[in-house]
């Protein structure tokens, strides 16, 4: 078997400095680099302020792909991503040049490097013209009628929780497996399970049952740098960029994006426009937040409107960089590990934390020259140092419990239970996730008090 090309992927929470170290990487390496962009948001034109797109001058000249090129609102997902990615790294390598993935979406890089992982269109599985009669036979009129007529864009369960409801209910009647790991308001995900059945005449629990059984294996010979930055350094500098996209012009951002034609949906009797957050460029966190402080400027409440969606921002991108790091240490560490088994480190996979703590003076030493020799004796293929023993941060970060890695697995220990003490309205289900979830839900004052509330009432049937 012919050996596997080297790549460079560059991970790690938003604000640490990925960017910076890939261009840095990318004038060292003398064969030459791209940078590929694995950033969900800065694909889309527009916000480069609140998306933090590294700007021209500080791309020193190296290319970058796959930034900038989507319009606001497009759908995109990981599957095109992964699709574009692939055929961008074959062309950086058809000219002898080593690609950089750099990016924040983890899920991306890890479903680029470790392939198979995927359902649905372009994703390597079987497909046939349409769902077989035995599992249209399933649904009754009204259901088969909606299936039949998929929306090409999710709705939004806050303008139109019927209609969520009812796709929900469509995908529980067809694969009960899949929709028991969603929630009926995660809209994008069910209508994409939806989608994969019509596209492929498949379940996705088959799909996903089926690639069960075959080992992770990795595209590319790659090398992993995890940027990272202890909490108590690192959010106060997210923090402190917030203020300084605010002092870039990140308001500005806002209302030259809301006068661009937008996926909004009309709301019955009411003759404003809501824009649909769970599309495109329009996630981004600070949008949503400054898209509501805008609708309310030069009134009364506008001032205290700002103070609330720069909080709100601030908090949403803390929340979002511990989210990151919990991708990585319960997803895509334990995937290389696995793939390295019984191989020398390096021959594969490998993964270096880098300590990006302290970013002023200890950047060269801690960050670049560290990442800069172990990429040369990667690329030169020489031996290279035990990740765990790199440094302190390495020494905690890296050492993980070992994590079921089968998609049956995740599929079956991942499940959304309906919790009938707080569903008030049977229409409007509470769903919250098997285990540590549902634990911590019981123990909530609200579902404690609804719980008493309904032990009242049984004891007590006379009262109202």
């Amino acid at each position: 078997m012919a050996s596997l090309r080297p790549i460079i992927a560059i991970c790690g929470t938003t604000g640490v400095g990925k960017s910076k170290l890939a261009v840095e990487l990318a004038l060292r390496i003398t064969e030459g680099a791209v940078v590929i962009n694995a950033d969900a948001m800065q694909v889309y034109e527009g916000l480069d302020i609140i998306t933090n797109k590294l700007p021209s001058e500080e791309m020193m000249g190296i290319p970058h792909l796959l930034m900038g090129y989507k319009k606001p609102g497009e759908q995109y997902v990981v599957g095109q991503w992964v699709e574009e990615a692939a055929r961008a790294i074959d062309g950086i390598h058809d000219q002898n040049k080593i690609p950089i993935v750099v990016g924040g979406t983890s899920y991306w890089i890890q479903h680029l490097i470790f392939p198979d992982r995927l359902i649905g269109k372009g994703s390597g599985s079987p497909s046939t013209s349409r769902p077989s009669e035995d599992l249209l036979s399933k649904l009754t009129s009204e259901e088969r009628d909606l299936f039949e007529k998929l929306p090409d864009s999710p709705q939004s369960a806050s303008t139109d929780p019927d209609g969520a409801l009812a796709m929900y209910k469509l995908l529980q009647t067809l694969d009960p497996t899949v929709a028991a790991r969603w929630h009926w308001r995660d809209t994008r995900k069910v209508s994409r399970s939806l989608k994969i059945i019509a596209e492929t005449g498949r379940l996705p629990s088959d799909i996903i049952a089926e690639q069960s059984e075959t080992d992770l294996t990795a595209r590319y010979r790659t090398l992993f740098f995890w940027l990272y930055a202890e909490p108590d350094a690192l959010n106060p500098r997210l923090d402190q960029r917030v203020d300084q996209m605010l002092q870039q012009g990140l308001l500005e951002e806002v209302r030259l994006l809301k006068g661009l034609k937008s996926p909004i949906e009309q709301t019955e009797g009411d003759e404003k426009d809501v824009v649909d957050y769970t599309l495109g460029i329009y996630q981004s966190i600070g949008y949503r937040e400054f898209d509501r402080y805008v609708e309310l400027q030069n009134t009364g409440e506008s001032q205290t409107a700002y103070e609330l969606a720069v909080q709100s921002m601030k908090q949403s991108t803390r929340r979002y960089a511990k989210r990151q790091v919990s991708w990585i240490k319960n997803k895509l560490i334990p995937a290389v590990l696995r793939v390295n088994e019984g191989s020398v480190v390096g021959q594969t996979t490998a993964i270096y934390v880098l300590d990006a703590t302290e970013v002023n003076d200890s950047w060269d030493d801690n960050v670049l020259r560290v990442a800069d020799k172990i990429t040369r004796d990667f690329l030169d293929k020489r031996s290279l140092p035990n990740p765990v023993e790199l440094s302190p941060a390495a020494k905690t970060q890296l050492v993980v419990p070992e994590k079921p890695l089968r998609p049956s697995d995740a599929l079956a220990r991942r499940r959304k239970i309906v919790c009938p003490v707080c569903s008030l309205d049977p229409d409007r289900p509470v769903m919250i996730e098997e285990g540590e979830q549902w634990e911590s839900h019981q123990r909530t004052r609200s579902h404690q008090r609804l719980a008493r509330r309904r032990s009242d009432r049984q004891e007590s049937p006379e009262l109202p």
